[in-house]
């Protein structure tokens, strides 16, 4: 019986050669015995302590790493390695100061942008005179010397939605003798004589964007001046966690911080002459008015007395921030109004570190 040689292509020899796979080095495994096994783990454990706590060099950086997730990753490493070592570093200092005792140098002032501030040329020095002259001959100066006690109209804009309206509920209840009444498509224009007609010394509009209130006209009576705002951050009181109970109808304690330069006194004395001047100090209520970096930031609190010596406060609500757009002469005029300041923000906001009010 003959047997024929059948032919094997190029291509078949080359399938098989890939499926062929490489022999394992099991003898020289089994020769090197069981203290190799360990020597191969302790250096495995070396190098996941290594890349866990690697150092990355001073040119690199995380932007480059294309893919998301372990950007991310060594993102996060990169913070904590640098959080580790300013622990490090203040636990160094604070053992040389405990070894020195008295003799420590005084703590260093961290640098913010409050303590770096540019100097403003209108910053109000309270023993000059000239201040005290026009402070004592503006438009609050009737309020300031007694003559007359604030009586404070607040409406809406057009149509508000239930947000805004029981935000203004809310701002009667922290303002004394505060009335709300809705708008009903009247200009304001028409709004102010009657306001004035009623003896009002103040009009406040709430203006709305989206459901959500986003400024504020405030409008001294009768001769002004008038402020806008933009209005952020709202919080309502069923917002607020851990508040205390709805405010009572006592006459709060105005505090009015950090309004420095000219503009500033005019807007702080805008706030002061929304509230009487003789708070009642059985209430324990205060309103707050904080200026940091051009933003106001409303408050209302209660003091709590735990004892003699500790007090502490509770927040009842509302809060807001505040942000100035504009200061008018006289009462509101949106065509022919002569505006004493208004913000430029390209040109205003160009240095962090210069503050207007």
């Amino acid at each position: 019986m003959d047997i024929t040689e059948v032919p094997v292509s190029q291509t078949e020899k080359a399938k098989k050669k890939k499926n062929k796979k490489p022999k394992s080095k099991r003898a020289n495994e089994e020769g090197s015995g069981e203290g190799s096994g360990v020597e191969v783990k302790e250096e495995d454990v070396k190098m996941e302590k290594s890349e866990a706590g690697a150092s990355f060099p001073p040119t690199f950086s995380v932007s480059e790493i294309k893919n998301k997730q372990r950007r991310h990753l060594m993102f996060m490493k990169f913070k904590q390695e640098k959080r580790k070592q300013k622990l490090q570093l203040k636990k160094k200092k604070k053992k040389e100061r405990d070894a020195l005792g008295d003799k420590a140098p005084p703590k260093e002032v961290p640098k913010t942008i409050e303590n770096q501030r540019v100097y403003d040329e209108t910053t109000v020095d309270p023993e000059d005179e000239e201040i005290a002259f026009d402070e004592g001959t503006d438009e609050f100066s009737t309020y300031f010397n007694g003559l007359t006690n604030p009586k404070v109209l607040i409406t809406t804009s057009d149509r508000p939605r239930g947000r805004t309206v029981r935000f203004c509920e809310q701002l009667a209840t922290v303002i004394p003798n505060a009335y709300v009444y809705y708008r009903r498509g009247l200009a304001l224009k028409r709004v102010i004589p009657q306001c004035v007609a009623r003896n009002f010394t103040y009009l406040i509009v709430v203006n709305e964007d989206r459901k959500v209130p986003n400024g504020l006209v405030l409008c001294h009576l009768p001769d002004g001046p008038t402020a806008h705002f933009k209005v952020s951050s709202v919080r309502l009181r069923k917002e607020m966690k851990r508040r205390g109970k709805d405010p009572t109808e006592h006459t709060p304690e105005v505090i009015l911080n950090n309004f420095t330069t000219r503009l500033g006194h005019s807007i702080g004395r805008m706030f002061a002459a929304l509230f009487p001047q003789d708070p009642q100090f059985v209430g324990r209520q205060v309103a707050t008015f904080h200026n940091q970096r051009d933003f106001v930031f409303f408050r209302f609190h209660r003091y709590i007395f735990k004892n003699e010596k500790k007090v502490g406060i509770q927040e009842l609500g509302p809060r807001f921030t505040l942000k100035l757009r504009s200061l008018q002469k006289g009462t509101f005029d949106s065509k022919f109004g002569e505006y004493e300041w208004v913000l430029k923000r390209h040109e205003m906001d160009a240095c962090r570190r210069k503050f207007q009010l």
